[in-house]
């Protein structure tokens, strides 16, 4: 079987995504860019990080700002990783009077050594709808939660396919502890839910 990140990485990954931490992440105005689904900057990440490294390849999708009820943020990080560098560069862009800006790009100080995600995965609007109906709604109903993070990226969180890229959808509420729900990124389809 096949380890999806090397130990010294795991634990990293793990601490961010408790922590509901960008590497990226900094204050900006959220009310003066209009929210955004993550393939829609896309292009203009991935443009960014060809002119840093030939070979870099998407290997992480996180929101940066506060997610809105259609799975949409103002402000999306992209994190790429050159093998040639044995580097990972992040991109946090948002959109502001109709046209995509990278607001940040910053080297992270280790390697995240994570395989690339496929071309083909849901967006990030349909992969809410998916954890809504898996539980996501109940959750919030009932907790007074609310939607927290949306992360995509490949090879973690389930040990039977290592490979499979997943969202992973976190909600969170004052009085109860956090609801994720794993979604086949490719499909959009619930794989498992659990709290935490």
């Amino acid at each position: 079987m096949r380890v999806p990140f090397p130990t010294r990485t795991a634990p990293a990954l793990v601490l961010l995504l408790a922590l509901g931490i960008a590497p990226w992440s900094t204050p900006a105005r959220a009310d003066e860019r209009a929210p955004f689904a993550a393939r829609d900057g896309l292009a203009l990440a991935a443009d960014a990080a060809r002119a840093w490294a030939d070979d870099a390849q998407l290997v992480y999708v996180e929101n940066d700002e506060d997610l809105g009820a259609a799975g949409q943020a103002p402000r999306w990080g992209y994190l790429f990783r050159s093998t040639q560098r044995g580097r990972c560069r992040s991109y946090s862009l948002s959109f502001d009077g109709g046209a995509a800006k990278v607001l940040q790009a910053r080297d992270l100080d280790f390697d995240f050594d994570a395989p690339p995600l496929p071309t083909q995965w849901v967006d990030s609007a349909a992969a809410l709808l998916s954890a809504d109906d898996a539980g996501g709604r109940d959750y919030c109903r009932k907790h007074q939660g609310r939607l927290s993070s949306m992360v995509l990226l490949r090879g973690a969180f389930h040990p039977q396919r290592p490979d499979m890229s997943t969202w992973t959808v976190v909600y969170t509420s004052p009085d109860a502890p956090s609801f994720y729900v794993l979604l086949d990124a490719s499909s959009g389809h619930a794989v498992r839910t659990w709290r935490g």
